[in-house]
């Protein structure tokens, strides 16, 4: 039998991750950073018979959703019911396992974020002063933190905001600011009183130092303390060490959770005092629908807390919130907060302004039926402690030399020669006849489960996938070493030891691989016939002989190397360029004897189409003087194929061929874009004929 995996010690495992902001569609930088990592462990635990809930939820306050209402010319209303929705469906079709997903524009929330103000407001929690804040004269209201931007007083870069730098993460003020700007009129804002309500953090600094540095509360140890992650730990420690400032709990804003205070109108609560209590508003909706007590898992001693987020929340998640729950009194605290670093995309950082980013929704709409394959390399490269990247390459490499090659392979084989020896029924197994080999795969596979369930619970993601990935490894190097179509021939009582073990590999692969894949795990537990299957399910004996299999159809289809070139096509014609400060650095240098490979020819596009189910891509016929030839070029957004005939152009013309949609694509069009992220043609000059040499 398999060393069995027990629940959580603790009787419940409330999990938690960030709250998107409802201002834009989901990026596989969010999915890799807080929402995987929750959904592998949520699955993980609900097989491993753990009382677990994982709520989230849209965060639709703040000055990021009013930012963008005004830039797009709609009401804030308007944009969070959009993006509440591209959200859901982008979550849905990677799916995400959350027990509950909310929304803090509810009245429900308002009313238990108010009541949570409130009685940290007659504890006496809050310090209220009137202070110089800034506003723009212009605009005539006051900023909040992310209507002003400037240089970042500790890394200097351009563009940081009120209240963080996102280049180097310093969480800010805004006075810290150099040379505040308003973004709402581009205005430089003055200073003009305001009552706020804040939050004296220096108050807090001996009891979160013991927190953070020592995993206790009150002197006692918490459940997770030990598997804290250093760069979480880090960051809090230099943030505590550099001393706390009071932080404002309230902001001058017309939209948000009003403050419940006789007076304060036109001030609401602060995002990051709404936002986490998004968490409390979901379990309790989430109770409600399920007859359960929303305190169980809030306000209980058997209870942990575990919130998955991104870098760029830690103080949020690790100072702020538990302040405030502390200072409420009915609240347990975080017992873990595994933050994950960034994600960044084909050597640059995922940006939403420069439109540099893979989109879940357009992943899908391009790659139906496969959230799979994207779950699989996120969770192979996920940016568990330092930045990591995303490659279109690494993706087809991964997908075809790894779900295709091992995975898919191993399962196709095992289905296969069961049904042409067995009729698809499994063989039956002699122990007498097992080898050394045998032994050596089923000790493999009763010590399997253990090891990828701790690495999970120690949120390792990438070490459990590769655990559990190493046991179809195991299977496929066992099977092509035992040779079963030829031991068949020779000692058929052999090959039924053999398949049978190949057999409980698939089916071992099945469950310890469905937090990771779990559509394919679907399909193949379906094949196995494995109904209600749970974590300690997967055992050397998990398929009984006489059980009979069903064939599948291929499981992953390769990735060609056009689907590679279109999707670097799409992202490049799609990207918007930096602002004129944030200019990206030239390419580094090269040599005279490398220019002179570059031949660069005046031609005249003669025909032009658009290629079939590629927004992005024209189909140009190119007239070179040379020869007539097919160029492919993302530029579908910009130009209609009628204003491009007829252009002349300036083409690279010793481009190696490449296959994109099918279709060899014979060169490059150079192409200028400008700062509004606009293409134009670089155009030779008058007087120029196809076939000229520029030179």
């Amino acid at each position: 039998m398999a060393d069995p995996v027990s629940p959580s010690d603790t009787r419940r495992l409330m999990m938690t991750s960030a709250l998107p902001y409802a201002n834009g569609p989901i990026h596989i930088g969010h999915i890799a950073g807080a929402y995987l990592p929750g959904d592998i462990r949520a699955r993980f635990e609900r097989l491993s018979g753990t009382d677990v809930l994982w709520v989230c939820g849209s965060d639709e306050h703040g000055a990021a959703i009013t930012l963008r209402a005004k830039n797009d010319g709609v009401t804030p209303r308007e944009i969070v019911d959009h993006y509440h929705a591209d959200m859901q469906a982008a979550f849905h079709g990677l799916d995400m396992s959350f027990d509950h997903y909310s929304r803090t524009s509810s009245s429900k929330h308002h009313q238990i974020a108010q009541d949570f103000f409130t009685t940290l407001l007659k504890k006496g929690s809050f310090e209220v002063k009137t202070d110089a804040q800034f506003y723009d004269p212009e605009a005539s209201q006051f900023l909040a933190d992310r209507y002003i931007t400037g240089t970042c007083p500790k890394c200097e870069a351009p563009g940081a905001f009120g209240d963080q730098c996102e280049k180097c993460g310093s969480a800010l003020s805004p006075k810290e600011l150099i040379d505040p700007t308003s973004t709402l009129s581009g205005a430089t804002p003055v200073l003009k009183d305001t009552t706020l309500w804040y939050l004296p953090m220096g108050n807090h600094e001996d009891w979160l130092k013991e927190y953070i540095e020592q995993g206790t509360f009150n002197g006692q140890p918490h459940h997770d303390a030990q598997i804290w992650k250093a760069h979480v730990t880090g960051q809090c420690r230099s943030w505590i060490e550099g001393g706390l400032q009071s932080r404002a709990m309230t902001r001058d804003l017309d939209w948000g959770v009003p403050v419940p205070v006789e007076g304060a109108d036109g001030k609401v609560l602060y995002v990051w005092l709404d936002a986490p209590i998004g968490y409390i508003t979901a379990t309790m909706e989430w109770a409600e629908a399920n007859g359960k007590d929303w305190k169980d898992w809030w306000q209980s001693d058997q209870t942990d807390l575990v919130h998955y987020i991104g870098k760029d929340n830690i103080v949020f998640h690790c100072l702020i919130f538990p302040i405030l729950l502390r200072e409420h009194g009915d609240y347990i605290l975080p017992t873990n907060v595994p933050a994950n670093a960034f994600m960044n995309l084909e050597g640059d950082k995922i940006s939403t302004s420069r439109n540099w980013a893979v989109w879940v929704t357009e992943y899908l709409n391009d790659f139906p039926e496969k959230s799979d394959e994207l779950r699989y390399v996120l969770a192979s490269i996920m940016p568990e402690q330092k930045d990591s990247e995303f490659t279109w390459t690494d993706y087809r490499e991964r997908v075809n030399n790894e779900l295709a090659d091992v995975l898919g392979n191993f399962i196709n084989r095992v289905l296969v020669l069961t049904n042409k020896y067995y009729d698809g029924v499994a063989p039956a197994f002699d122990p007498h006849s097992a080898t050394e080999a045998e032994h050596a795969v089923l000790e493999a596979l009763r010590i399997a489960p253990a090891r990828v369930g701790n690495f999970i619970r120690r949120n390792r993601f990438r070490d459990a996938l590769q655990e559990a990935m190493g046991v179809a490894r195991l299977g496929n190097k066992y099977m092509t070493e035992q040779e079963p179509w030829k031991v068949q021939k020779t000692d058929p009582k052999r090959t039924e030891a053999i398949m049978h073990c190949c057999i409980q590999v698939a089916a071992n692969c099945s469950i310890l691989l469905e937090p990771f894949i779990p559509r394919t795990a679907s399909k193949l537990q379906e094949a196995l016939g494995i109904e209600g299957a749970i974590w300690n399910t997967a055992t050397p004996e998990i398929i009984p002989a006489g059980r009979v299999l069903t064939q599948l159809p291929i499981l992953f289809e390769k990735i060609d190397e056009s689907i590679v070139e279109a999707q670097l096509l799409k992202l490049h014609a799609s990207r918007a360029t930096e602002p004129e400060s944030e200019i990206p650095p030239s390419k580094p240098e090269m040599t005279f004897e490398d220019f002179q490979k570059l031949d660069l020819r005046v031609g005249e596009v003669t025909a032009c189409e658009r290629v079939p189910k590629a927004d992005k891509l024209l189909q140009l016929t190119i007239q070179t003087g040379l020869d007539e030839r097919t160029v492919l070029s993302g530029i579908a957004e910009h130009f209609a194929p009628e204003e491009v005939v007829g252009r002349r152009v300036t083409l690279l013309v010793n481009l190696a061929p490449r296959k994109i949609r099918g279709i060899e694509s014979q060169g490059m069009v150079l192409m200028a874009e400008s700062a509004d992220g606009s293409l134009r043609f670089v155009t030779p000059e008058e007087g120029t004929q196809p076939g000229d040499i520029i030179s």
